[in-house]
């Protein structure tokens, strides 16, 4: 705890409890008393951290009842973070493959909407990858990525079986902001071949522009979820 605030040491530990199942939907967190002793801090140390989870969408804080769970579990991939798929397999404890089954370079002239989308001249060199994403052997998402050359010149296989933002943070670009959309569409090809007999033939499809914090555009994502596996939560608070 001495590592970082203890405010927010105590909302990460209560925090992970509640993703984890430990405290359910429903059920009640310790009270403020006992959070107090067991961390050995400040009730207004306490009281920051719930807030924290209140603010989250967590926990509500009941007159009479102290702090209950309200989180009902969380989408698989969540849609309005911008966040990368390993951090999204850390934070829910997931354990999938990533399997690369393109990785080249294009020009923009060959893909138009993406060239559109990212406001490129027709010669911009463009890194093309789709990825399979994998649990127990069986393909649950295809991401495709196009991303720019001048910015990743020496982006590699190795790196997008691991993780393209890390990489692109690790490079000294700070990525900034998305722009997302989400259509539910008939399998294509590619998806009748990846994804396998489903019924009904059906993805949830998720495109997006991602910016740098200078503001330049310089990936377009899109990732197709089989529908009848995706949930999408979002939570809203008056």
């Amino acid at each position: 705890m001495m590592r970082q605030s203890k405010f927010k040491y105590i909302y990460e530990q209560l925090r992970q409890r509640i993703l984890d199942g430990t405290y359910s939907n429903g059920s009640q967190i310790p009270s403020e008393h006992q959070l107090v002793e067991a961390f050995n801090v400040s009730r207004e140390t306490v009281r920051k951290s719930l807030n924290m989870l209140v603010s989250e969408g967590l926990i509500q804080k009941i007159k009479g009842k102290g702090s209950v769970v309200i989180y009902q579990g969380m989408t698989e991939f969540p849609f309005a973070e911008l966040v990368s798929f390993k951090e999204v397999q850390q934070q829910l404890g997931m354990s999938y493959e990533t399997i690369v089954a393109v990785f080249e370079q294009i020009k923009a002239r060959e893909v138009p909407h993406v060239k559109s989308a990212l406001q490129l001249e027709n010669n911009t060199n463009l890194w093309h990858i789709v990825r399979y994403r994998q649990l127990n052997g069986v393909t649950k998402i295809i991401d495709e990525d196009y991303c720019l050359v001048s910015l990743l010149p020496n982006l590699t296989e190795e790196i997008m079986t691991d993780s393209l933002y890390e990489y692109i943070e690790r490079e000294g670009h700070e990525i900034g902001f998305s722009s997302k959309s989400i259509t539910f569409e008939p399998f294509g090809t590619r998806e009748r071949q990846v994804f396998g007999a489903i019924a009904p033939e059906y993805s949830a499809t998720i495109r997006g522009i991602v910016h740098l914090k200078d503001t330049r555009r310089f990936q377009y994502n899109i990732s197709k979820h089989i529908a009848t596996e995706f949930k999408f939560i979002d939570f809203s608070r008056r």
